[in-house]
């Protein structure tokens, strides 16, 4: 969905990941059903021909329609190559988000009498998209049950059976779910997906598809900057109105903690809630060069980031959402940032809001 990739990066940086053992193929930027399919069947190939995996797990943008990805793997291109060819596929699961589904189907901005549909005919709207996500799926994970509590999580189960009672349910926080319970399920059915009466026209009908950009009105941007947010100021920024936001994540810093980097989450919106923000460990130009990655991959993942003095402390949270005020949003978070520069001495005094789970160094 967007020009940066976060989830890959921070696989990428993560200490868990060994180059060795594990395979992370990153494809950004297309529609996996029309601009990315022929890069999928290379991928996928190329994955099966090494003869190391047994389950392929596909993770497409939250935006991104169950249908047209499904109908994918039955394409076959001039050459009959197709991915049923390399491939099965196994379980098509929906995460769904039980503090904001209620909210995102009642309230009216999601509907498309705002403003957001292509013509006078045109009915889709965001509640469609989601909608079809909950309808098509195999595997429904409810999550944040514990935030939700006893009655969201009662209304989101009905809403859930009313479209999909078929699927199989799983309730968790924080998207724990044993790999079993989604690898090799055999839950998929063709045959029932081939009685879809929009599987004819994802599957060969690509001429008239429109990338869910465009059909649901959603926009995105990257907000870049070198200079580490004021604390106190960032808190309150993070915890007013991002108007017609619906997801985001990245990273930011803080000048109180000017060697760590923060992962900041919002899926929906909370009010009054801090989105999620958690520590993600050390920026590299903070780590003596000799504990550096010595993988060429790795290293050139840190490189490749290197500006100035700063190295690769930045801020690079990614935005996606519908109606966005990309200007007003980029004006609060500009108004959050330090000015000028000053000993890191002095910026770890300031006052700090934020959570002790990433204690300022001394």
């Amino acid at each position: 969905m967007s020009e940066v990739n976060i989830d890959a990066d921070l696989i990428r940086s993560g200490a868990e990941l060994s180059r060795s053992e594990e395979k992370l193929v990153d494809m950004t930027n297309g529609c996996i059903c029309c601009t990315l399919r022929d890069d999928l069947l290379s991928e996928v190939g190329r994955l099966a021909q090494e003869g190391r995996f047994d389950y392929l797990l596909l993770e497409s943008t939250g935006i991104a329609g169950p249908l047209p990805v499904a109908a994918t793997f039955d394409f076959r291109d001039a050459d009959g190559a197709g991915l049923s060819d390399l491939a099965r596929l196994d379980t098509m699961v929906t995460v769904v988000d039980v503090v904001n589904l209620t909210a995102a189907f009642s309230s009216h901005d999601f509907l498309a009498d705002r403003g957001e549909s292509l013509s006078e005919n045109d009915r889709r709207d965001l509640v469609s998209l989601l909608t079809c996500q909950i309808e098509f799926a195999d595997m429904i994970v409810l999550n944040r049950i514990g935030l939700a509590g006893s009655a969201w999580l009662d209304l989101a189960r009905k809403i859930v059976w009313a479209m999909n009672p078929e699927a199989r349910v799983i309730e968790t926080d924080f998207s724990r779910v044993a790999p079993a319970d989604i690898f090799n399920t055999g839950l998929f059915d063709v045959d029932r997906a081939h009685l879809h009466p929009m599987w004819a026209q994802k599957l060969y009908g690509f001429a008239d598809h429109q990338p869910a950009t465009e059909e649901y009105g959603i926009s995105s941007f990257v907000y870049r900057v070198r200079q580490p947010f004021y604390p106190q100021k960032i808190h309150d920024a993070l915890h007013g109105d991002l108007p017609g936001v619906i997801r985001a994540k990245g990273h930011f810093r803080i000048a109180a903690r000017p060697d760590r980097a923060v992962e900041f989450s919002l899926a929906g919106v909370i009010s009054g809630r801090f989105p999620g923000a958690t520590p993600l460990g050390s920026w590299w130009a903070a780590v003596p060069r000799d504990r550096w990655p010595t993988h060429p991959d790795n290293l050139d993942s840190v490189l490749q980031h290197w500006a100035g003095p700063w190295g690769d402390r930045r801020q690079e949270p990614v935005f996606i959402g519908a109606d966005m005020d990309e200007a007003a949003i980029r004006a609060v978070l500009d108004a959050a940032l330090m000015a000028g520069d000053a000993p890191d001495a002095v910026w770890r005094k300031l006052p700090d809001p934020f959570p002790d789970w990433c204690p300022r160094p001394r």
